[in-house]
């Protein structure tokens, strides 16, 4: 099993800001989600909506608080 890598917060957000990667608030509950969001997040069900078009070469950030 291969472990996920990890990245400071402060350099996830500057890669969000720079559009190098896509910002993900990783709580299925949308009220949590509201409470929680980043500047630049989507919702883990926006997410989910999006995965058939996103490109495969873009990193995307999970967080959670």
């Amino acid at each position: 099993m291969w472990e996920v890598p990890r990245i400071h917060p402060s350099d996830a957000r500057i890669k969000a800001q720079r559009g190098e990667a896509l910002l993900v608030c990783a709580y299925e509950d949308e009220d949590k989600y509201r409470s929680l969001r980043l500047d630049g997040a989507i919702s883990l069900q926006e997410f989910r909506a999006l995965v058939p078009t996103l490109d495969r070469r873009k990193e995307i950030v999970f967080y959670c608080a």
